[in-house]
C-alpha cells in the first residue's frame, strides 16, 4: 500500500492564448490506506484528476507521488495501480475466472498463484458459483463485481474507481456501496474513487474532495464538508436537499451570503414569514417550499420537517427561525466562507 500526494497538480489542453485549463493547482494528502472520494459535476475535472494519477493523461505541472515515488513520466504498468471503470470493460469470450486471472497471466505470475489469488477474490466478493459464466451471463451488479476482482488479484498499492456505479440502479448502487465498504475494511488498500453522486461520497468517503470547475474547493472529511462548507458552491451542492442560501437575510451584513440548512430551520410562532409553493411528502420527513418575501424581491427556503408537524396548506403563510449556532455566513464576492460558527 501507499499514499498518493498531489502537489499543485495542473492540466490544460493546448497551449498559449487557446489553451484551456481543466485542473488549477491541486493540493492534496491521500494517507496510506484511506478512501477518498472526488465528487463533482460533471465537467469539474474529477475524472481528469483520476485518470492523471493513473497515468493515462498527462500533467501539464506539479506533482504526482505514489508513495516515495514521483510518477510523472512512468506508464500505468509501472505505477503498481489497479482500475475499475464505467463499463466494467470485460473480455466478454473469457469466463470470469478468465476475466480475473487475464492480467496475472500475462505477468506470467505462476498458475498455483493465480488460483489462489482468485479464489481469495471470488469469496471476498462472493463471486464462487459463477466462475465459469461470461459477461453476457452476468447481471450489472456482478459484472462490476468481476471488474473488482480482477483489479484485487493485481494486489496493487492503489486502487482507481472512476464512476464504477453509474451503470447500476438504485437498488443495486446501494447494494454495490455496502460491498466496496466491506471490500476496504478487509483489505485496506489505498483507494480513490470518482464520482457525481453526492449520497455516494458521504456514504463511502473517509475524507472527500469537492471539485468544481477544475478548483479544489475542499478537502475533508463528510461532516467536515457537510457541517462546515468551505464554499457557498460546497454548500449548494453538498446535501439533499442543498443549503439555503440568502443574500438578504435579517440582520446580516453588507455583502455577505447567509446559510441555513433544511433542517435547522424551525416552525415556530413567529419568525420568518414563508409564503408555502410546494410540498413533498417523503414518509417519515417533508420538504415544505417556501417564498420568502423582503424588500428587494423573494428568496426560495427549504424546510425539512418531521411527521410531528402538521402539514401546512399551499399559499399559506408559516413562520421559521433558523438556530443560532447552524447559521453560516460566506462573503457575497469570493463565496468563500466567513464565520467560525456552525
Amino acid at each position: 500500500m501507499a499514499s498518493i500526494t498531489l502537489n499543485n497538480v495542473v492540466k490544460r489542453y493546448g497551449s498559449g492564448k487557446t489553451a484551456n485549463q481543466v485542473i488549477h493547482g491541486v493540493n492534496a494528502k491521500i494517507d496510506d490506506g484511506e478512501f477518498v472520494v472526488v465528487v463533482g459535476p460533471s465537467g469539474c475535472g474529477k475524472s481528469t484528476l483520476l485518470r492523471m494519477v493513473a497515468g493515462l493523461e498527462e500533467i501539464t505541472g506539479g506533482e504526482i507521488m505514489i508513495g516515495d515515488r514521483v510518477v510523472n513520466d512512468l506508464e500505468p504498468s509501472e505505477r503498481d495501480i489497479a482500475m475499475v471503470f464505467q463499463n466494467y470493460a470485460l473480455y466478454p469470450h473469457m469466463n470470469v475466472f478468465d476475466n480475473m486471472a487475464y492480467g496475472l497471466k500475462i505477468a506470467k505470475v505462476p498458475m498455483a498463484e493465480i488460483e489462489a489469488r482468485v479464489a481469495k477474490a471470488a469469496k471476498i466478493l462472493e463471486l464462487g458459483e459463477f466462475m465459469k459464466r461470461k459477461p453476457r451471463e452476468l447481471s450489472g451488479g456482478q459484472r462490476q463485481r468481476v471488474a473488482m476482482g480482477r483489479a484485487i488479484v493485481r494486489q496493487p498499492q492503489v486502487f482507481l474507481f472512476d464512476e464504477p456505479l453509474s451503470n447500476l440502479d438504485a437498488k443495486l448502487r446501494a447494494h454495490t456501496r455496502l460491498e466496496i465498504q466491506k471490500l476496504h475494511r478487509e483489505l485496506g488498500i489505498t483507494s480513490l474513487f470518482v464520482t457525481h453522486d453526492q449520497v455516494e461520497a458521504m456514504t463511502l468517503a473517509q475524507r472527500m474532495i469537492v471539485m468544481n470547475g477544475g478548483v479544489m474547493e475542499q478537502f475533508g472529511t463528510p461532516d467536515e464538508v457537510y457541517s462546515h462548507p468551505a464554499t457557498t458552491f460546497v454548500a449548494s451542492f453538498i446535501g439533499s436537499p442543498p443549503m439555503n442560501l440568502l443574500s438578504n437575510a435579517p440582520d446580516s451584513e453588507p455583502g455577505t451570503v447567509v446559510g441555513i440548512r433544511p433542517e435547522h430551520l424551525d416552525i415556530t410562532p413567529g419568525g420568518w414569514a414563508l409564503r408555502v409553493d410546494a410540498l413533498e411528502m417523503l414518509g417519515f420527513e417533508r420538504l415544505i417550499y417556501g417564498r420568502w418575501q423582503h424588500g428587494d424581491g423573494d428568496e426560495m427556503v427549504i424546510v425539512r420537517s418531521d411527521e410531528a408537524q402538521p402539514v401546512p396548506e399551499l399559499d399559506s403563510i408559516i413562520h421559521v427561525t433558523p438556530r443560532a449556532d447552524r447559521l453560516h455566513t460566506f462573503d457575497a464576492a469570493t463565496g468563500k466562507r466567513l464565520s467560525a460558527n456552525a
